[in-house]
């Protein structure tokens, strides 16, 4: 583990700021994506030091029950904003679709990396194809989006529960626990496993996670010098995509784990934003889609959760969770 360094020990001035801590979860993942940000910061800023701070979250922690049963607003960074706030930590490192729509007071999501392939991935024992498996496949996922979304194309799939780190993951298929599992791919590729991949998911078949495939740094708001640090990472394209996404959550009231997916593609000076809403059965499936200019894009996620929710999301999510009706946002 690192040594803890509160912010106040360091000037206001980038120079005299030789060392900077970086939040993170434990997994292979996480540690990953830290270490790349790490790196970044290094390869720019030659004699500043970037150390990790592994920081065990409330996800972590339970393993063995569904994220949609815990209440999964901000269960893999509670912990980590709390290092932030206290001083531990300089800046978190998130995978966005971990991150909620809402910060504790005094911290803000400073940078979006550039977006890996969103995309939902399949493994499946024998590289058989999803619509190929067998009827009554054993099929594992953490995820009611995705749980739903299978469903609806096949409803004989056995949906079964599956948590744990991406090489748990792996290893619980390889042992025949499942016929297939679904993960997100830029996950798997980032550690170098994107040869194990049986097939990507086409969005019209699973639309992915809010912010799925893009990185977000997590910094305090005050916080100029680290924040003026960090700013080479926001990826314009991708931080318009993603912010509608999260503007259509935040308007839906929903965690990362309910069956909620919103994906937006930036072409010029246009956004597209799909987003659909589901019945963790998968037999209700509201979909639907926004065009405009970029600069609107959190206006446009607004417009489409209001869209979703007159032609029936909001009977489908208020049975969830309190959620406001149509036009109450």
């Amino acid at each position: 583990m690192a040594e803890n360094f509160n912010l106040n020990r360091y000037g206001r001035d980038l120079g005299t700021l030789k060392k900077i801590v970086i939040g993170t979860r434990g997994s292979m993942l996480a540690l990953w994506q830290a270490n790349w940000v790490k790196s970044e910061i290094e390869k720019r800023n030659p004699g500043v030091e970037v150390a990790l701070e592994k920081i065990k979250t409330t996800g972590d922690k339970i393993l063995d029950v569904p994220l949609a049963k815990v209440g999964g607003k901000g269960l893999f960074v509670k912990e980590i904003e709390e290092a932030l706030l206290s001083g531990k930590v300089h800046l978190a490192v998130h995978s966005m679709k971990d991150v909620p729509t809402v910060f504790p007071g005094g911290l803000h999501l400073r940078a979006i990396t550039e977006r890996e392939d969103p995309r939902d991935a399949v493994f499946s024992r024998n590289n058989v194809r999803l619509l190929d498996l067998p009827k009554r496949a054993k099929v594992g996922t953490s995820s009611l989006r995705r749980q739903a979304q299978l469903l609806h194309a096949r409803p004989d799939f056995e949906m079964l529960h599956l948590r744990g780190n991406l090489d748990t993951r792996m290893k619980k298929l390889a042992d025949g626990q499942f016929d297939a599992i679904i993960l997100a791919g830029a996950g798997v590729r980032r550690l170098g496993w994107g040869d194990k991949i049986t097939e990507y998911l086409h969005p019209d078949v699973s639309l992915p996670a809010i912010g799925q495939g893009a990185l977000g740094i997590e910094t305090r708001t005050e916080d100029k010098d680290i924040n003026s640090l960090v700013a080479f990472f926001d990826h314009a394209d991708t931080s318009v995509a993603v912010r509608a996404e999260r503007a259509l959550l935040k308007r839906l009231e929903g965690g990362c784990q309910v069956p909620i997916a919103a994906y937006g593609e930036v072409n010029g000076e246009t956004l597209n934003l799909r987003g659909l809403v589901a019945s963790t059965d998968g037999l209700t499936i509201i979909k639907d889609s926004v065009t405009g200019n970029r600069n609107d894009a959190e206006k446009l996620g607004v417009e489409l959760a209001e869209k979703l929710l007159k032609q029936g999301a909001w009977d489908i999510l208020k049975d969830l969770y309190e959620v406001n009706p149509p036009g109450g946002a």
